[in-house]
């Protein structure tokens, strides 16, 4: 029944969204894509661009990144917020890297299998396994199914995992996903989470997935009235870089 209800959730999520920006298209570098996930970390996507556009403006190369102070960094990145740690987290993973591989060209891990780009990367502070998920979809173009917050949230109120974390829900999504449909799912989700089922006050009433959903409270968020549409919340940093 799961199976069956994810499909249609599939589907309907397609049929609003459309499909995803195409990965095979332009793929950023592996450490872009690192960066630019952290940055994401506890803020808006528009933000983290702010801050990851000022990185690559002002350093000409992630090397130059790896010698400046931490000052200057933070810096670069205090638009997005948490300045003091992700700049910390990114000159030292940077500086390790140099350490580890010589180079901060990254592109040899596109050689790996799966599991190993998941045990390489896991090693870094501050990068978690939807950080490199993140990496096999946009700099290796993978179908991997990253989860944040709002596609833990969302796949929780429809009821298809129950759990108590992201990670918790990548573990239960590993294996249920259709073959090719993990990237389309992870970024409509994330976009019918911004846009229809937000963490406070959801939409459920102009919500095309209500049947589908095991929200307790979407009848009484169904009763509500919907807000003056203010524009689509669609922008994901990871297809602008």
């Amino acid at each position: 029944m799961k199976n069956s209800r994810l499909r249609k959730v599939i589907e309907l999520l397609s049929e609003y969204f459309g499909k995803p920006f195409d990965n095979n298209i332009r793929q950023p570098s592996v450490l872009d894509v690192l960066i630019a996930t952290k940055l994401s970390q506890n803020t808006t996507d528009k933000s983290s661009y702010a801050a990851f556009t000022n990185l690559k403006k002002t350093f000409t190369n992630w090397e130059k990144a790896a010698e400046a102070g931490l000052d200057e960094l933070k810096d670069c990145i205090k638009v997005c917020g948490l300045s003091n740690t992700k700049s910390k987290n990114i000159k030292v993973m940077l500086n390790d890297m140099i350490r580890n591989y010589g180079t901060l060209d990254l592109s040899f891990m596109k050689k790996y299998r799966t599991e190993k780009v998941y045990e390489e990367l896991l090693q870094y502070d501050g990068i978690g396994i939807k950080t490199i998920s993140c990496v096999l979809i946009f700099a290796m173009g993978k179908d991997a199914f990253p989860v944040d917050t709002h596609v833990h949230r969302v796949l929780n109120r429809l009821g298809l995992v129950r759990t108590n974390s992201p990670v918790k829900t990548f573990e239960q999504m590993s294996g249920k996903i259709p073959e090719g449909k993990k990237y389309e799912l992870h970024s409509n989700l994330i976009k019918f989470g911004r846009n229809i089922c937000r963490a406070k006050n959801p939409l459920c009433s102009i919500c095309f997935l209500y049947s589908l959903c095991r929200f307790k409270e979407k009848s009484f968020y169904r009763k509500q009235k919907a807000p003056l549409n203010k524009g689509d919340n669609n922008f994901i940093i990871l297809e602008n870089i």
